[in-house]
C-alpha cells in the first residue's frame, strides 16, 4: 500500500508541478499574445491561471480523501488544541500574506475587471514587496500554508505524502520563484534576498553599506 500511495500522490503531485510551471511566468502569456489580442490575454490570463491550476491539482486532493488511509498518531486532548491553534495561526497569516500581495490582482480577479471595464492593461507593474511579512521572510505564503498543514493532531499516511510533495513543492517552487524576481528586479532582489531569509525566519545580521527598498512586491 506504502508503494502504491507513493506513486499516486507524488505522481498526481509531480504531474501538477510540470503543469504549473509551464502555464506560470511570462513566456506563456507572450506566445498567446501572438495569436490573440494582447488585450484579451492580459485581461483574463491569470484568472484563467488559477481556475486551471484549482482543476489540475483537484486529482491530488481526490487521491488523499479516496484511496486507503491508516493513522500515523493521533495526539489527544488537550495538547491536540495547541495543534489546532498552531495550523489557525497558519491559516491567519497565509490569508494576512494574501491581502499583503493583492489578493484580488494575485486572483487575476483585477484584471478581468480592469478588461470588462475598459481600463488600461496590463495594470501598472507594482514593485518589489519588502515590508511586514516579507520583511521577516522571503516567502511568507509558501511558510503560513507549511504551517497550516504540518501540525496536524491526527496524522493519516495519505495526509503524510501529501504534506511531504506539498513541502517539496514549496521549496521547487520557491526556487523558480527567485529566479523570475532577480530576472525582473535585478540588484533590488539580489540585495533583498542576501538581507532576508528564504523560508525559515532566522535573523540575518546586516550587511555593511546594505540597502533594502521599501516598495512593495508586485505580479505579473
Amino acid at each position: 500500500m506504502m508503494i502504491t500511495h507513493i506513486a499516486l500522490i507524488w505522481g498526481l503531485f509531480l504531474l501538477f508541478g510540470v503543469i504549473h510551471s509551464l502555464t506560470a511566468g511570462f513566456a506563456p502569456k507572450e506566445r498567446l499574445s501572438a495569436v490573440l489580442p494582447a488585450r484579451l490575454v492580459e485581461g483574463w490570463y491569470r484568472l484563467l491561471y488559477n481556475v486551471f491550476s484549482v482543476i489540475t491539482f483537484s486529482p491530488v486532493l481526490i487521491a488523499v480523501a479516496v484511496l486507503p488511509d491508516s493513522v500515523i498518531y493521533a495526539v489527544p486532548m488537550p495538547w491536540s488544541l495547541l495543534f489546532r491553534l498552531a495550523q489557525l495561526g497558519g491559516v491567519a497569516g497565509l490569508v494576512g500574506a494574501l491581502f499583503v500581495t493583492d489578493v484580488f490582482r494575485f486572483a487575476g480577479i483585477s484584471q478581468a475587471v480592469a478588461y470588462l471595464s475598459g481600463a488600461p492593461l496590463p495594470l501598472e507593474s507594482g514593485p518589489l514587496q519588502v515590508k511586514g511579512m516579507y520583511a521577516v521572510v522571503r516567502h511568507p505564503l509558501y511558510l503560513f500554508s507549511l504551517l497550516a498543514i504540518w501540525p496536524t493532531p491526527t496524522l493519516t499516511l495519505n495526509m503524510l505524502l501529501f504534506n511531504i510533495g506539498a513541502t517539496l513543492y514549496f521549496v521547487v517552487g520557491s526556487r523558480i520563484e527567485e529566479r523570475r524576481l532577480e530576472k525582473r528586479f535585478g540588484d533590488a532582489y539580489r540585495a533583498y534576498r542576501q538581507q532576508v531569509p528564504w523560508l525559515v525566519p532566522v535573523p540575518r545580521p546586516r550587511r555593511a553599506g546594505g540597502h533594502q527598498s521599501h516598495e512593495p512586491r508586485g505580479m505579473q
